[in-house]
């Protein structure tokens, strides 16, 4: 029994010797090279976790950039800032805004709109720059059935009350006929961009009465 204890004892020695020769094998020169080699892989995947980390970083930013400039709601500069503030989305909302206004208007002759005429038309309304003081300017431009219509200034009138009643806020208006569209369309240009002769014009009770029941909206 004790010799077996003995050898017993022995062999667990020798185990417990034998994880130190495993360990100092392990720990010699190869080992120290795959240590190095171990240390520099590890080195070098710790580099690479950077790296990634730093270019997934990248793509969100592109990402979320990307996402801003086309949401409605961001940042606008210059001219859509001035649209923004006074509720439009873009200058084509703005046009569109005024040829919904524009469209129902009636001939003052004819039992027709002038969109049904084709004298007003989408594509005649030029949203413009600014002016210095940060104004919106919109062009206006009319089309009259023939050369010599002699209802084209009254026309012009019925636009510009129309716009000037039908939006909220302040815009100035520029109103014309289209180009070589009347025998006489720089001197009826003036008339209906005029001020004082607008506010002339309105002041007639006959002329007055004549544009409120072109441009009054159908019940």
């Amino acid at each position: 029994m004790l010799s077996y204890i003995k050898r017993k004892l022995s062999e667990s020695d020798s185990g417990v010797n034998s994880g130190p020769t495993v360990t100092s094998t392990c720990g010699g020169s190869g080992s120290s090279g795959s240590g190095s080699a171990a240390g520099g892989t590890s080195g070098s995947s710790s580099s690479g976790i950077s790296t990634s980390g730093r270019s997934n970083n990248a793509d969100e930013l592109v990402r979320k950039t990307n996402q801003m400039s086309m949401d409605e709601e961001a940042i606008a500069f210059g001219e859509d800032a001035l649209l923004h503030e006074l509720g439009y989305r873009n200058a084509t909302d703005l046009q569109e805004t005024i040829y919904d206004l524009l469209r129902s208007i009636r001939d003052p002759e004819k039992p027709c709109t002038l969109e049904d005429l084709n004298v007003i038309y989408e594509d005649g309304i030029f949203v413009m720059p600014p002016t210095r003081s940060n104004v919106s300017v919109v062009r206006i431009e009319f089309n009259p059935t023939v050369p010599h219509c002699s209802l084209a200034t009254l026309i012009g009138l019925c636009i510009r009350v129309k716009v000037e009643r039908g939006l909220p806020h302040n815009i100035k208006l520029d109103i014309y006929i289209k180009k070589g569209a009347h025998q006489t369309e720089e001197e009826i240009n003036k008339q209906i961009n005029d001020k004082e002769r607008i506010a002339a014009a309105m002041e007639n009770p006959n002329l007055r009465e004549l544009v409120e029941n072109c441009i009054k909206d159908e019940e």
